[in-house]
């Protein structure tokens, strides 16, 4: 496995990846993991490059058929040799600023859970307001305090366990075209109305039409948005109409069903 640092210097930590084509992002983020005990990577039906990348970094790698972000990411977990796990997706990177927070940390921890910033990478510029940033993620955690949760989409770590905090970023670079993440985004909507509906949680009009503008003040005015320049107005933007369309596929889930 590619590493800088001496086996005897890797932390008892797993990582943990779940990809499906991920061939132009994966090495960069497992060179970033080099300090950990094991890496493990769990495919779900790679056509690209993924495998081959994967095989040659000497991690644990694993498939297993699409089950849903949230039990993806669990399953995942499961697999782990120690307690400890760092979860980050292809995309991501940890920076060094983080590795040393970690590997810090790790001579005697204070919580069994931890969150960190995550810095977004967007139509070339990383942002640093708005909601590009901090955007705080719990990716660090002991198996036995906390675990994702099953939602098939925008999953999230679930533990009633204290979060310590590190410094350091999560680096975020989807290098993603406009229409790429606007297509993945109509997806994700498209399951969070599913799931609301399933909840009976069907917002009214009036949340349907204030959601966007509420939502694009707090993001763009209150936290700063603005200072991201054109792109940070762009990854605002559509953060807005994804809420809109969110709330109007839920109703439209509604509809359908009056009907039948």
């Amino acid at each position: 496995m590619s590493s800088s640092l001496a086996r005897s210097e890797k932390i008892a930590l797993t990582a943990v990846i779940i990809t499906k084509n991920a061939a132009t992002q994966l090495a960069d983020c497992l060179k970033s993991l080099a300090f950990c005990q094991e890496i493990i990577v769990v495919d779900s039906g790679s056509e690209d490059d993924t495998i081959e990348i994967a095989n040659s970094f000497g991690v644990t790698l694993l498939h297993q058929s699409w089950l849903g972000f949230g039990p993806q990411k669990k399953f995942a977990v499961g697999q782990s040799k120690t307690d400890w796990v760092l979860c980050l997706d292809a995309d991501e990177r940890i920076s060094e600023k983080l590795k040393a927070a970690i590997i810090a940390e790790f001579k005697s921890p204070k919580f069994l859970v931890y969150q960190m910033p995550r810095c977004n990478r967007f139509m070339g510029r990383w942002l640093r307001h708005g909601e590009g940033y901090p955007d705080f993620n719990i990716r660090l955690f002991n198996r036995q305090a906390a675990n994702w949760s099953n939602d098939l989409v925008h999953e999230h770590v679930v533990t009633s366990s204290p979060i310590g905090v590190l410094q350091g970023d999560i680096m975020h670079d989807t290098a993603e075209t406009i229409a790429n993440y606007l297509e993945k985004q109509n997806r994700y909507t498209t399951l969070q109305a599913e799931a609301m509906y399933k909840k009976g949680k069907v917002p009214s009009v009036v949340k349907v039409v204030l959601s966007p503008w509420i939502r694009f003040f707090k993001m763009y005015v209150i936290r700063r948005g603005w200072q991201d320049g054109f792109p940070g107005f762009v990854h605002i933007t559509i953060g807005c109409l994804n809420s809109f369309f969110k709330y109007v596929k839920a109703r439209e889930f509604a509809k359908q069903d009056e009907v039948k």
